[in-house]
């Protein structure tokens, strides 16, 4: 159901539904947009912009979109529409410090797709215009509102399985799957492995840890043979400090990959989608924490009892919570964009302090692999 949800009436006690726009035709909107959007009651899809008219318009018809805007001018007459409440950002990395920046500054919200900026100096001033006008920014780390990572995060944090002395995650994908010209293998559009899976797995240990690094203490790189400031995989060592009082600092690790290469030279792999944490009583781990509405396990391993499994597809009942075992991580960040945007309290909620500090140990990492980052792109 989570790629063909029920679709509801868009009614709501809070006025008309809040009408977002997106900003380009991406191929990852319809997941983290539109098709949560059809089982909100407050949400309309309402228009879409692109370069080529043409391909919006096709967009827009595909998917039942109102309007649509294209052209060199596209993307500004759509947030010059004063029927659009919000926008959806999910342009190339290289343009998410133009393109929020201007929804900003014609008062829109903004749903950013991660990575918030190209570095932490985009990021400052984007949240900081956020603040200033009284908007909602909020950078897209959907798993962050899934059950299946807060579960996890619940084991660690009860104590169950004593003080952290681990954190480690990875995300991979297999050679094959990002194609040559992809969007992610142009430095002047901020791409690269650590941009992009791997800004998740920095966030997810970060999550884990409870806390920002003290540390890079070591950082590695492949790069893509045709421009070598393009990173096609990267691993990192941090330090974060220790999860007790008197403590050792806590190890972690992050790993990731655009083109894993195959088994055997011809047997294509699977992602590689994990999150482990170890405990000095245990480890907990999660398989598949960025899309665990499609499978997930999360598998408790005391070092003394016996081990279980888990799964997490909904928020235990009886607790008021929202949502439904069909809704994907898109769904319940949406829940949270929306509660925020009409002045409710969102259970969950990836901070500005969150996100900039994630630009800027990405930067670390970078430096500490003796690699290129992309600069800032467009002063605006």
């Amino acid at each position: 159901m989570f790629i063909d949800p029920p679709v509801v009436t868009k009614v709501t006690d809070n006025g008309p539904p809040l009408k977002i726009g997106i900003l380009g035709a991406a191929n990852i909107a319809p997941h983290a947009l539109i098709y949560p959007a059809r089982s909100h009651p407050e949400v309309e899809v309402y228009a879409v912009a692109a370069r080529d008219i043409g391909k919006a318009e096709k967009f827009a018809k595909k998917y039942g979109i109102k309007k649509w805007y294209g052209g060199r001018d596209g993307y500004q007459e759509l947030l010059n529409d004063p029927a659009i409440n919000a926008v959806y950002n999910p342009l190339p990395n290289g343009l998410h410090y133009e393109w929020t920046m201007k929804a900003l500054a014609a008062g829109k919200h903004v749903l950013l797709e991660k990575p918030s900026g190209d570095t932490a100096e985009e990021s400052r001033p984007m949240f900081g215009l956020a603040d200033r006008k009284g908007l909602v920014l909020l950078e897209a780390f959907h798993y962050r509102f899934h059950p299946a990572i807060q579960r996890v995060k619940e084991i660690v944090d009860s104590g169950e399985l004593g003080s952290i002395k681990e954190v480690h995650a990875s995300l991979g994908f297999p050679k094959g799957l990002i194609p040559e010209g992809d969007i992610r293998l142009n430095y002047s559009l901020g791409g690269g492995a650590l941009m992009d899976a791997g800004c998740y797995t920095l966030n997810c240990v970060r999550y884990l840890a409870s806390g920002n690094p003290t540390a890079v203490t070591s950082a590695t790189a492949l790069r893509y043979p045709k421009d070598p400031r393009i990173d096609t995989a990267t691993s990192a060592d941090l330090l974060f400090p220790p999860s007790t009082p008197n403590g050792s600092p806590v190890g972690a690790s992050i790993k990731c990959d655009m083109f894993l290469p195959n088994w055997f030279w011809f047997i294509p792999r699977l992602p590689v989608i994990t999150a482990r944490v170890v405990c000095d009583q245990g480890t907990v781990e999660v398989f598949n924490y960025v899309m665990p509405v499609i499978y997930h396990y999360i598998t408790v391993t005391p070092n003394e009892g016996k081990k279980r499994t888990e799964k997490a597809y909904a928020f235990p009942s009886g607790k008021s919570e929202k949502g439904e075992s069909w809704w994907s991580t898109y769904r319940y960040q949406l829940e949270a964009f929306v509660d925020k945007v009409r002045g409710r309290t969102p259970k969950t909620w990836v901070s500005s302090e969150d996100s900039i500090a994630n630009m800027l140990w990405i930067e670390k990492i970078y430096e500490e692999a003796e690699g290129s980052f992309p600069s800032i792109i467009c002063p605006w």
